[in-house]
This record gives structure tokens, C-alpha cells and sequence, in this order.
């Protein structure tokens, strides 16, 4: 039996298959005491279910998206160090930024020193604009990453309860400005998803599960939960990751859609090609910055069920946070999923609630409870649709996408929407209709996510990096540096060689089954040369095993996608 949760901002729910038919599911409220509703929906699943018959969980959030997306993190420094190149006047983020000297080359060597006077002076600064948390991170840090490590130190040592992050440890690629951005982004979520892991151990540990735990990446692969811990930014997009699996688990083999989430926080947006989601080529964007996160092309839109409503002046506004449930369930304010109540368009709440909600927004205007919930809706549904469109005009940008369209012979978007989550139901038909598509809303609607997350392939991944000049070879994930006695050793053989890895890592969490139809989903490879002759070649290489789903579910059966 496998469970699958997915932990929202605004509910947690959870499903429970035997061999790929749906026996529970559990729709709860996310309290702030993230144990008791993950041990409300285990509960929930397992009715008369003894843990050991558990063979695995694996958990997804949007936890960390909602917390970007409403830009609820504290605040965090950048020290950087680009060297030599470019000017540091166009490395712009959405924070303070110090550059400071000190430089690695591609070669991992050092070509201007660290001036520690200049990072105490640089720390006193932070300090002093009340940060607390730290991202450094130097250019060529994946290729030696002394300099970091001795910036890190000395402002440990000067401030011992900053965090610190460095940017080495959460990306291992080239590509300066990704890696900032990455690490600033792990910087600012790790400690409350220290915290979310800390509630998934105990409530495991609480209902006597024996089984693998994993948690899903934004690709659509999975982590084993401690593993989870080195690399917390590659679950920014894990509840988008989880929607899209659980719609293509719930859909027919083979078909093409849109996929939109509605939450009570945020809307998800995705695509799916012919039965498989669409894989962004250039990695997560957040807030129009470029991550190194591998991911699904997905789109998170600050705008759910929950959305805070107001009225300013003269207009009515819909705001990207959540302060609780709608007005219609007892909450503070009101909310858009108070406008559907309105309308007709959900039953949840209570109706007289519902109106009230509105004509507290509409009555110094002159505007009908009714006329208010029409003109809520229609903003949210405006939104959700310009997003679409936007995603639209970047989706086809993605190779993906394009051959997909070479092999479909002619150009077209997809015409079915997929509605799932709480909200879905009040308003995927009028998305669709202005999309001129069909809307469907598949069985399971509402816990789709959780079904994604049931459904995910595991996967493991192994990062080698080789210098052939130098004669070595490093293994990220293992912390292992091998000699490279092989004269001849080339990029066919650094892949071999990772691969020998990858099934040393598969078989200790017994995933030897997962090793057909191996991804290799990075490749670079860097000649070095002197007096016009190639002395060497620096090689990084990262595979990974399949991501997709196991099989797809419905109609109390299963069938195993191949």
C-alpha cells in the first residue's frame, strides 16, 4: 500500500492505493501545528490499517511556494564573489548585495586572494540592516569552493547564530546567477522546511510506519526525506510537480491538457503533452529570476479560494495572502471563494455568511452582494487565464514543446482544461470557455495532489565531476573523490562511470528496479588548452533514474505506465 500527502497552505490531503485503486482519501485543515494534521490525515487513510503494511509515503508541499509567493521569509544578505569579467552593476537582486574581491578560475584556482578585513567590514554592514541570514556565493564555486567555505567561517565566527548558506552546497553547475538565486532562495526557506521534516519524522514515527519516505522535486522525481535535507530548494515546485503527476494518473494514457490547481492559496498552472508534463529546459522561475532547480514548466499564481478581498476607495482588490478560512466558514474576512458562495458556484459555508461577506465589500459602493461575487470572480478567473496565455507564449519556447509539435504535424494548444483542487469546480468552466477549451474535472478532483505524490516514481541521482588534466574524479552526492588512472578516459566513460555509481546509490534504498531508462540530465564538458594543443577536459555529468508515474489510476484497477 502506498500513501501519498500533500502538505497545502491551506489543506492537507492525503490518499491511501492498493495496487493502484484509491481505498481512502482525507481532506484537512493545515493547521499551524504541522504534526497534528499530518497525524489527522494518516489517521484519516488508515483506518484499520496496521503502519507496517505501509510500503511507502512520499509527501509534496506548497509549503515553500506559498511562502515565496506571498514573499513571507525573512530577509536575506548576499556576499558575492563574481571576479574578474563582468560588471558587478548588472548582477541586480531583490536584496543588499555586497561584492567583495576574491576570485576562482574555471580551474578551480585561485587567482585573487580573500581580503578578510573586507568581509568583516561587509558583515558589520549586514549586521547592522538587522540580517540574520546569509548567502554566499563565488563564480566558480562548484569547481573549488575554498573561498566560500572561508567566508562562511569567518562570519560564523564573528556572528555564531547567523545561518549561513554557500552556494556550492546547493548547486552544483555553472551559470553564476542561477546559483545566487538558488541560494538565496534555500537560504530564506531551509529553516521552515527543517521544521516541516521534523513534523513528517515524528508523524511516521507516532503511527508505526515502516516503509521508504520520499519527498517530491520539482521535476516529478522523488527524494529520499533526509536527502531532502542537503537540496530543500528543489522542492519549491512541489505541489505544482504533484497536481500535474495526479492529473496525468487520473487522465487516459496518451492525452494533452492544461492543468490548473486550484487551491485556497495559489493556482497552479502546467502542461501535459500527449500523457507526459512538460519539463522546463532552463530550470524553476521565481519572480522572473532563473533558478538551477530541475523542474516541470510550471506556474504558481498567488490567487486561491482563500484569496483576502478588500475594498480601497473605490475598488475592489483581491490580495495574494490567505489570513485564514473564507468568511463563509467562520473566517476573518472575505474571501473569493465567499463571491462563489454568492453565485452558486460551491456550496461550501454557510450562504447568509457568504452575502455578508460581500456587502460588506459592496454596500458603500451601491453594488449588490451578487454584483460584487461577479466582479471578484471575474478578476480572479482574468488572472488565471492571462497567466495561462503567458505560460502559453513560454511553453512553446520549451524544445520539448516543439517537437511535440513537429510530430503532431501542425500547430495547436491543447483544448482540454484540467480543473483540480478545492476551487476547481466554481471556476474551471469559465476559465476553459475563455480559453476556448472544454473543462473537465476528473475523479479524485479535489486530492489529485495527493494522488501525484502516491504515484511518483522514485528517483536518485548521482553528479560526477572529472578533471582529466588533474587526474580525479568527484561524486557530489557521496562526498567521494576517486584517481583517474584511465589515459583515455573520456565523456562515454565519465558516464559509464556515474551510471556504476547511481546503481551502488539505487540498490542501498532498493531501487534496482528503477535503473531501466536512465535521464541524464546534465552534460557539460570543458576543454582546456595550451600553447594550442588540449591538455585536458573538465567533464560534469549528472544522471538520474526514470521520473514519471507508476500507473495510472481509476476505475478500481490500475494500469502501469510503461
Amino acid at each position: 500500500m502506498y500513501i501519498g500527502i500533500d502538505v497545502g497552505g491551506t489543506c492537507t490531503d492525503a490518499v491511501l492505493l492498493d495496487r493502484g485503486a484509491v481505498r481512502a482519501t482525507a481532506k484537512v485543515s493545515t493547521r499551524e501545528d504541522l504534526l497534528l494534521t499530518l497525524l489527522e490525515a494518516l489517521d484519516e487513510v488508515m483506518k484499520g490499517i496496521n503502519g507496517e503494511l505501509i510500503e511507502r509515503v512520499v509527501f509534496s508541499t506548497t509549503v515553500i511556494t506559498n511562502l515565496i509567493a506571498e514573499k513571507k521569509y525573512d530577509p536575506v544578505g548576499l556576499i558575492l564573489m563574481p571576479g574578474p569579467g563582468l560588471n558587478p552593476n548588472l548582477y541586480r537582486f531583490p536584496t543588499d548585495t555586497y561584492i567583495i574581491q576574491g576570485a576562482i578560475d574555471y580551474r578551480g584556482r585561485e587567482i585573487i586572494p580573500l581580503r578578510l578585513a573586507e568581509v568583516d567590514r561587509v558583515a558589520e554592514e549586514l549586521a547592522a540592516r538587522g540580517y540574520r541570514k546569509v548567502a554566499v556565493v563565488g563564480k566558480f564555486s562548484c569547481r573549488n569552493h575554498r573561498h566560500e567555505k572561508e567566508v562562511a567561517a569567518r562570519l560564523r565566527w564573528n556572528y555564531p547564530n547567523w545561518h549561513i548558506e554557500e552556494g556550492h552546497q546547493v548547486a552544483g553547475q555553472l551559470n553564476f546567477p542561477r546559483r545566487v538565486v538558488s541560494t538565496y532562495l534555500t537560504c530564506a526557506t531551509r529553516e521552515k522546511y527543517q521544521f516541516f521534516v521534523r513534523s513528517i519524522r515524528e508523524a511516521i514515527s507516532q503511527r508505526g510506519i515502516k516503509g521508504g519516505v520520499f519527498i517530491l522535486k520539482a521535476d516529478g522525481g522523488t527524494l529520499p526525506l533526509e536527502s531532502s535535507l542537503e537540496v530543500p530548494v528543489e522542492t519549491i515546485f512541489s505541489g505544482p510537480a504533484a497536481s500535474t503527476l495526479g492529473v496525468q494518473a487520473l487522465m487516459p494514457p496518451g492525452e494533452s491538457a492544461v492543468v490548473v490547481d486550484i487551491g485556497g492559496t495559489t493556482t497552479d498552472l502546467a502542461l501535459i503533452l500527449s500523457g507526459q508534463p512538460l519539463l522546463a529546459s532552463r530550470g524553476v522561475r521565481v519572480d522572473d529570476m532563473l533558478t538551477h532547480v530541475r523542474a516541470l514548466a510550471v506556474k504558481s499564481v498567488p490567487v486561491g479560494g482563500d484569496s483576502v478581498v478588500e475594498r480601497v476607495g473605490k475598488d475592489i482588490v483581491i490580495y495574494s495572502e490567505r489570513l485564514g478560512a473564507p468568511y463563509c466558514l467562520g473566517g476573518p474576512v472575505p474571501t473569493t471563494t465567499d463571491a462563489l458562495r454568492v453565485l452558486g458556484l460551491t456550496r461550501l459555508g454557510d450562504a447568509e455568511r457568504a452575502r455578508e461577506a460581500m456587502q460588506i465589500l459592496g454596500g458603500p459602493l451601491g453594488l449588490s452582494p451578487a454584483e460584487v461575487a461577479s466582479q471578484v470572480t471575474g478578476e480572479v478567473i482574468e488572472t488565471i487565464v492571462q497567466e495561462i496565455e503567458n505560460m502559453f507564449t513560454r511553453w512553446e519556447q520549451e524544445p520539448a514543446y516543439r517537437v511535440w509539435e513537429v510530430l503532431q504535424k501542425k500547430k495547436v494548444r491543447p483544448s482540454t482544461v484540467v480543473g483540480v483542487g478545492g476551487g476547481a469546480a466554481g471556476f474551471i468552466s469559465q476559465i476553459a470557455a475563455r480559453l476556448g477549451g472544454y473543462p473537465v474535472i476528473p475523479p479524485y478532483a479535489p486530492v489529485a495532489n495527493a494522488i501525484g505524490a502516491a504515484v511518483a516514481r522514485p528517483t536518485l541521482q548521482v553528479t560526477l565531476r572529472a578533471d582529466t588534466e588533474q587526474g580525479f574524479y568527484i561524486i557530489q552526492e557521496e562526498g567521494y573523490q576517486g584517481k583517474i588512472t584511465d589515459r583515455s578516459f573520456n565523456e562515454e566513460k565519465a558516464l559509464e562511470l556515474a551510471k556504476e555509481w547511481l546503481c551502488k546509490r539505487a540498490s542501498r534504498y532498493g531501487l534496482e528496479d528503477c535503473m531501466e531508462g536512465l535521464e541524464v540530465t546534465r552534460r557539460e564538458v570543458f576543454n582546456m588548452v595550451r600553447d594550442w594543443v588540449t591538455i585536458g577536459r573538465l567533464i560534469d555529468i549528472t544522471v538520474q533514474t526514470r521520473r514519471g508515474i507508476l500507473y495510472h489510476v481509476g476505475g478500481g484497477g490500475y494500469r502501469y505506465e510503461k
